[in-house]
């Protein structure tokens, strides 16, 4: 299998991470339809649950394999790298979703 460049890496991960926000913020925008008025504690509860497992899928699909790289094959340059090309993608994948909710107002 041919290696992946960090570069082709860093925008699979922020793809990945732009895709599991969207089905998220999805949930969340039609939350009361989909579960109906929470006139209970669940719902809040529900909130920060999904709140705390997001943080924990999203450090996992953007660190995992930085750490990876300084951890065992101790490349600290690449590792680093592979940080800031996927925190690049996220801004234009932000600024790309501004463009869209401008467009589409």
């Amino acid at each position: 299998m041919k290696k992946l460049s960090l570069e082709f890496i860093s925008f699979l991960q922020a793809l990945g991470l732009t895709v599991y926000i969207s089905l998220i913020g999805l949930l969340m925008r039609n939350g009361n339809a989909i579960f109906g008025q929470m006139d209970t504690f669940l719902g809040p509860t529900l909130f920060l649950l999904i709140f705390v497992l997001s943080a924990v899928v999203c450090g996992l699909v953007f660190g995992y394999y930085p750490f990876i790289l300084w951890w065992e094959h101790k490349e600290t340059k690449k590792a680093i790298r592979v940080v800031f090309y996927t925190a690049a993608w996220l801004v234009f994948f932000g600024l790309f979703t501004i463009l869209l909710m401008i467009l589409f107002r």
